[in-house]
């Protein structure tokens, strides 16, 4: 079995990849960490556990935090991971990040997404950075190896742009500088804390645009999408909150470079996704939209052309929470091990 310690294990993102442990039939959680709730099991914070993970939390100075294990998921914000990674890379721990930490491979690409979010842009493991593979699969899924020490798991935005887009820049369908990325997300996406603007009056019936000088997540999005293009891209992003739990709908725009049927985008579409069984392309009539993907690792693709205006308009459903974080964990995960890359991920959700 595969021993895995959850670092940050109360918040959304720790009991996100405990459910997922509970679930793989060849994985466990040996240590729970977290700063709060230390002593209390798992299920006594989240009580639809009870009975399947009742392992207590522990402080990051127990014993049973500081053992070795193979894996260990830094479900912590941004800081934090950098800050322990080299100790746990010393026991031969492999590390996935939940936050920004990880996500690229120079100092001065990390800078400016810290700079995004208010945050010191020096990094405290800059020689960790050069090894750190960007944890999306469907893009990475080559550099993901038993070689591999340390993953950045990619922000649940990031993940729905750059898979509704990646094929279109890759094959040329699109001007790269038209595109624009319109993303409503649940509240749970800021994470599990207390604050007046996530409070219940002030989040029903409202939705609200925020973080418009510059998302963290753009860095992600450009970076990837300017891969797949072999040139430079820039996008328009716009987030906003709207009042859902969970679930991103990205709608995705570009002008089309020469005039292209439907379905000759979507062949293009399948084509690029022939192999990523996380990914479901549908065609613009298809009834799909957030309950569809809830509490799966699945990326479900809406694919349009407007050809009276000549734009490829997609839409991209992922639940915030697993695909845009515990779910693509636990794939990058199964890479790491040489597993099944859908071990533990196979589940349709639950509907309505």
């Amino acid at each position: 079995m595969i021993r895995a310690k959850v670092i940050g294990a109360c918040g959304y993102g720790g009991v996100g990849i405990s459910e997922l442990l509970f679930r793989h039939p060849e994985a466990e959680a040996v240590a729970l960490i977290d700063i709060e709730n230390v002593g209390k099991p798992l299920s006594g914070l989240y009580p639809h556990l009870a009975g399947f993970v009742d392992m207590p939390v522990v402080a990051p100075d127990s014993p049973d935090a500081s053992e070795a294990a193979d894996v260990a998921f830094m479900a912590t914000p941004d800081g934090v991971g950098m800050r322990l990674s080299e100790a746990e890379l010393a026991r031969g721990t492999k590390v996935i990040d939940y936050s920004g930490d990880f996500r690229f491979n120079d100092k001065e690409s990390y800078a400016d997404y810290a700079q995004r979010i208010g945050l010191d842009p020096e990094h405290l493991s800059p020689d960790l950075l050069a090894g750190s593979v960007y944890g999306l699969p469907e893009l990475h899924r080559k550099e993901i190896t038993k070689e591999t020490s340390v993953i950045g798991n990619p922000g649940c935005f990031a993940v729905s742009c750059i898979l509704g887009l990646a094929p279109a820049v890759a094959n040329g369908l699109v001007s790269t500088s038209s595109l624009i990325c319109d993303c409503k997300t649940g509240v749970s996406g800021a994470g599990k804390k207390a604050h007046p603007v996530f409070h219940y009056p002030a989040r029903y019936e409202q939705m609200n645009a925020y973080k418009l000088a510059g998302h963290q997540h753009v860095c992600e999005i450009e970076r990837e999408l300017s891969l797949q293009a072999d040139e430079t891209v820039r996008v328009t992003f716009t987030s906003q909150v709207v009042p859902l739990c969970r679930g991103i709908m990205s709608t995705l725009y570009g002008d089309l470079a020469e005039p292209a049927t439907e379905a000759k985008v979507l062949e293009a579409y399948r084509s690029f996704y022939a192999d990523d069984t996380f990914v479901r392309v549908y065609d613009s009539l298809a009834p799909v939209g957030t309950c569809h993907v809830r509490g799966t690792n699945y990326c479900n693709l809406v694919v349009s052309v407007d050809e009276r205006t000549g734009r490829l308009r997609v839409i991209s459903y992922i639940d915030n929470l697993v695909k845009g974080q515990a779910g693509s964990a636990l794939q990058n995960m199964n890479l790491l091990f040489g597993l099944p890359e859908t071990s533990g991920l196979s589940i349709p959700g639950a509907y309505p």
